[in-house]
């Protein structure tokens, strides 16, 4: 009923503006017989002739705007592009009616000079009351506003997302300015609204003009500029919003509507990424894909985008039965056309692992499913390795049996002089899928990199819980630095390195610079309205049992080569002989059935030997690892 109403309610407001345009065609038409004879009286053959002539000049006129569209636009909103809509109708509509006259009369008792003049005359009729009833309405919507909004970024998106203020009714803030580093377009207007200074006077310019919110329009910008910026939104005490990154817009798809508010990963997400996406699509593009823990983070971002590049058909293979409905429901939504399958199992589970690769016959494996809560796996050697370093040699061993093209070992940078059991037994699954790839037909890829903001056991979603509650925010050690990066980018990043390799490289993912985790903590207490210390306290604890102060990408052993793109990098894998690492696993395996953690503990220090028994500063001296002979 509602639909019906807004239909009728819209047809007749159609109605009332085709019956003024109407009304302007004879005012325009007689107006200018009047601008011939230079405003004084019409000769009465003359007069009568217009008159006479002026039903044809109406039909015609009006079929010509409603064929080019006047009454699509609505006078709210009219613009330029609606004022050059009328100009062309009325020169179509002036040219038709010339050459009918002609036709049908000669043109006699009519001046040439008429048509010149009602051409003229026509276009402001018609758009000036338009541009006057869009001008009142606009004051008298600002004249109601009393909430003021300042606009950072003077750009494209800046002006689309002033524009939409200004067009959106009812309207709830006005601007009153833009802010732009661009020193060059101080003092210039964009819509009626100045550029009336930089971000530095930001502080002082807020509490001039009673700014009542601070709009961030600057979805190009670095994340040090951004991290910049929402300090001097801070220091201003005023509540501030942001459009997503660049690579989230579409083009010229900015509004009111895409504000959000400032993400920690504004402040320290990076450049967008850059990928090859033909040469990733032409690799994967009808094979059969097999990603395992694709419920996990990582692993349910890489099922996502391996959905689009249109592969033959989809494996995931995951242990947790929530998260595998999670994930598969998303994708049948997504992409209802993609031939999916949705497996329970656990990689630990060697028969599990050789059902679903006999089944189904990947051509690719991602592997992403591990244990990775670094605290908690101290305390669970024994499962730490059965699911890092046997459930990885499941996989891995399947691939290889079952000639798969390409396995992708998924890593991680505990995995570098790790002070950890999960980098230890990680480095262990590296060991073993390099070392098997050199006797495999299956190109066998590591990728390694760091955290990952917002996946699931990371730090955020903990330090936002805590915050939440009232705090207090547990920081483990003033000094502790940590890699970030974007889910998406990491799962875009692994699949550009998949189709890099071509079998035994270790890749790295170029992380950026290091953050500290005291910063990212003041940064979500600062982002949830509170104040860090005042509002929020945060607590220092001390390092937990396996964490170093610092991770590192590169072990001081592994030489770094570049690959050609700008944020993968190429580490040289340090050998090991296969005997010598079967033996050795095949007493780990042994010691994990006996539930000998001592055991356990004394192999993966043998396969590892760089792995540092005490908590600290992984900047000290660690011991290489010996090449086996």
């Amino acid at each position: 009923m509602s639909n019906l109403k807004y239909y009728f309610r819209h047809l007749k407001n159609r109605w009332v503006v085709l019956t003024h345009d109407l009304i302007m065609i004879p005012i325009a038409w007689l107006g200018a017989y009047w601008l011939r004879y230079n405003l004084g009286e019409i000769p009465a053959h003359f007069f009568d002739q217009a008159i006479l002539l002026l039903p044809l000049v109406i039909t015609v006129q009006g079929i010509v705007f409603v064929f080019f569209g006047l009454y699509r636009g609505v006078w709210r909103f009219a613009s330029v592009p609606d004022l050059a809509r009328i100009v062309k109708a009325v020169i179509a509509g002036t040219a038709i009616v010339a050459i009918s006259i002609f036709f049908l009369t000669r043109l006699l008792y009519v001046p040439r000079t008429v048509f010149v003049f009602y051409g003229l005359l026509l276009p402001l009729l018609l758009g000036g009351p338009r541009f006057l009833y869009r001008l009142v309405k606009d004051r008298e919507f600002g004249a109601t506003l009393d909430k003021k909004a300042l606009v950072v970024g003077a750009g494209a998106a800046g002006e689309m997302l002033v524009r939409d203020l200004l067009r959106n009714s009812p309207k709830i803030y006005h601007p009153v300015g833009f802010l732009d580093d661009d020193r060059r377009k101080l003092g210039k207007e964009i819509h009626g609204v100045r550029v009336i200074g930089t971000t530095e006077g930001l502080s002082q310019i807020v509490e001039e003009w009673a700014v009542d919110l601070i709009l961030l329009a600057v979805p190009s910008a670095t994340a040090q500029q951004m991290r910049r910026i929402v300090e001097k939104c801070e220091q201003s005490g005023v509540p501030f919003r942001t459009l997503p990154k660049i690579q989230d817009l579409l083009r010229g798809d900015v509004d009111i509507g895409k504000l959000r508010e400032v993400q920690i990963d504004d402040l320290l997400g990076r450049e967008p990424v850059s990928l090859d996406w033909q040469a990733i699509r032409s690799d994967l593009k009808g094979k059969s894909i097999l990603v395992s823990g694709g419920g996990g983070s990582i692993g349910a971002e890489l099922c996502r985008q391996i959905a689009r590049l249109e592969p033959d058909a989809l494996i995931i293979f995951e242990q947790s039965e929530f998260n595998l409905y999670s994930t598969e429901l998303e994708l049948r939504r997504v992409h209802p056309d993609l031939n999916l399958h949705a497996c329970l199992g656990d990689v630990c589970d060697a028969a599990a692992v050789q059902n679903v690769f006999e089944t189904h016959a990947p051509d690719i494996v991602f592997h992403a499913a591990a244990y990775k809560h670094v605290p908690m796996l101290e305390h669970q050697v024994r499962e730490a390795v059965r699911n890092n370093v046997f459930g990885s040699r499941n996989v891995a061993n399947q691939a290889d049996r079952s000639g798969c093209e390409t396995f992708v070992m998924i890593s991680t940078d505990k995995a570098v002089n790790p002070h950890n059991i999960m980098g230890v037994t990680k480095r262990v699954a590296e060991i073993y899928s390099q070392t098997l790839g050199q006797r495999s037909k299956t190109r066998f890829i590591t990728v390694r990199f760091g955290n990952v903001l917002g996946s699931a056991g990371s730090v955020i979603p903990l330090f936002q819980n805590q915050i939440a509650a009232g705090g207090p925010v547990t920081v483990t050690d003033p000094e502790v630095t940590r890699y970030f990066m974007t889910i998406s980018e990491a799962s875009q990043l692994i699949l550009q390195a998949s189709v890099m390799g071509q079998g035994g490289e270790i890749y790295v993912l170029d992380m950026g610079e290091p953050i500290k985790i005291a910063y990212l903590a003041e940064q979500l207490i600062r982002l949830s309205g509170r104040s860090p210390n005042d509002d929020i306290e945060i607590v220092f604890t001390g390092l937990r049992p396996g964490e170093k102060r610092y991770e590192e990408l590169f072990h001081p052993d592994e030489e770094t080569t570049d690959t050609g793109h700008a944020k993968i990098l190429l580490a040289k894998s340090r050998d090991a002989k296969w005997d010598w690492l079967s033996e050795h696993l095949q007493t780990l395996e042994s010691a994990c059935s006996d539930f000998n953690e001592d055991e356990i503990l004394r192999v993966i220090h043998a396969l590892v030997p760089e792995k540092s028994s005490p908590v600290g500063d992984s900047r000290s001296s660690v011991p290489n690892l010996v090449k086996q002979a």
